[in-house]
């Protein structure tokens, strides 16, 4: 096999870095694609500055990719974030707004993008969105970032329709809770975490390398003939 120019958003730190790491170790040339430029450049990996709720700085970011690199065989959707949290009555809009701007918006406008991108390269792709199970487990206080996923799950089901003709494969992957840089604080405090943890039938919270092979795989020739599915990684959560 040639190697792949895969591309992940957010892959500066947590999941989007363990993505990073496990393409690069299945041999794949990996670009960080990262609002943060800085964090991008501290990973000592090839990086563009990108965001991704901005159709000019996605479009511009797709362009010096594929100059730089060649042809995108892989667009992993990753940067995502919770923005805050608080009941539906009484959370900020701004907090909604931007939730919805980066979780949703932002892997709109990159399916968007490289989908058209590899449907013109006449590139076999594969996309592979992070959803959450909260796309099907609400979670009091999460609503707004939930819904994001949800939305996620439904772009990825139509997507995977659209771009079928083209041979470009499409899905996510459905975490539950991942011990990364964003959880830390909830991580941190023994009683959150261990209500939580009582949520999740095989008993811990998952770590970023449980989530990796997932993303790996949904990308990989292996899942061939898997396309708009979204695959739990969650310890059996979504069964309670």
């Amino acid at each position: 096999m040639k190697q792949r120019i895969v591309v992940v958003t957010g892959g500066a730190s947590g999941i989007g870095r363990g993505v990073t790491e496990g393409f690069l170790a299945a041999g794949d040339r990996v670009i960080v694609a990262d609002v943060d430029a800085r964090a991008a450049h501290d990973t000592g990996r090839d990086h563009v500055e990108l965001d991704i709720s901005d159709p000019a700085s996605v479009d511009a970011a797709v362009s010096l990719v594929t100059r730089q690199f060649g042809p995108i065989d892989v667009l992993v959707n990753n940067a995502g974030l919770a923005g805050g949290g608080g009941p539906v009555t009484a959370l900020d809009v701004e907090v909604f707004d931007r939730c919805v701007r980066v979780n949703f918006r932002g892997t709109f406008l990159m399916t968007r993008a490289v989908g058209a991108h590899m449907a013109e390269a006449g590139t076999r792709g594969a996309i592979v969105n992070v959803s959450s199970i909260g796309a099907r487990q609400p979670t009091p206080g999460l609503g707004h970032y939930e819904a994001t996923k949800a939305a996620v799950d439904a772009l990825t089901r139509s997507a995977a329709l659209e771009l079928a003709p083209h041979g470009i494969r499409v899905n996510a992957v459905a975490p539950g809770p991942v011990l990364t840089p964003m959880t830390a604080g909830f991580a941190a405090d023994t009683a959150a975490r261990a209500a939580w943890e009582s949520r999740i039938p095989l008993g811990r919270i998952a770590s970023v390398e449980d989530v990796v092979p997932a993303v790996v795989f949904l990308a990989s020739p292996a899942a061939g003939h898997i396309t708009g599915v979204s695959l739990a990684v969650d310890g059996g959560q979504l069964l309670t």
